[in-house]
């Protein structure tokens, strides 16, 4: 098993807990895991993205060549386009929140990167927002993003709910029950829709 995965969005959209989730999962799993950060300013808004990388023999480096990537996964849309020069245009999915997050005074319009989106021949768009209000709190949108990636990740669905508990524990019950409702509602879109 051997999964290149890059995470992106902006300070703020919980990149991080995406990428923690994961990297928690795949040594649930026992497997080998290589990661890189790049946070983005300080303050809510900066561009975030992180490297994973995935395998059940060691990895060299925690950084992924350009066309190697097997996913990206973003909780902004334009976001995710910056990184499709990094994506494997054989068997490489992007999985993308339709939601922008407008911090740039000449952000394009939203059709416009939809529409580059779905040119690729692999892709998963999401109304993560909405999703996960429909589960309880906008707020847990990156886990909706998350749930939309999990079938093309290479893990066991559970250990994703594992990690999950293991982060959200310390946050009570309900915190716990209300990703692991997003995660599902993510995947059950990511399940119809491709």
């Amino acid at each position: 098993m051997k999964k290149d995965i890059i995470i992106s969005g902006v300070g703020g959209q919980g990149i991080l807990t995406i990428a923690a989730t994961i990297g928690t999962a795949a040594l649930i799993e026992g497997l080998h895991l290589k990661q890189s950060e790049v946070h983005g300013m300080a303050q809510r808004g900066g561009d975030v993205q992180a490297h994973l990388r995935l395998s059940s023999g060691p990895i060299a480096s925690d950084l992924i060549p350009e066309g190697e990537a097997d996913l990206i996964i973003s909780v902004e849309p334009l976001e995710s386009l910056r990184f499709v020069n990094m994506l494997n245009t054989e068997t490489g999915w992007l999985i993308t929140s339709m939601n922008p997050f407008n911090n740039i005074r000449n952000y394009p319009q939203l059709e416009e990167i939809l529409h580059a989106i779905w040119k690729l021949p692999r892709y998963v768009t999401i109304d993560a927002e909405r999703v996960a209000k429909d589960q309880g709190s906008v707020k847990a949108a990156n886990i909706v993003v998350l749930g939309s990636a999990s079938p093309f990740l290479g893990l066991n669905y559970g250990s994703l709910e594992k990690a999950l508990e293991k982060m959200f524990s310390k946050k009570g019950k309900d915190m716990v029950i209300l990703n692991h409702k997003a995660l599902k509602a993510g995947r059950d879109y990511a399940e119809k829709h491709t």
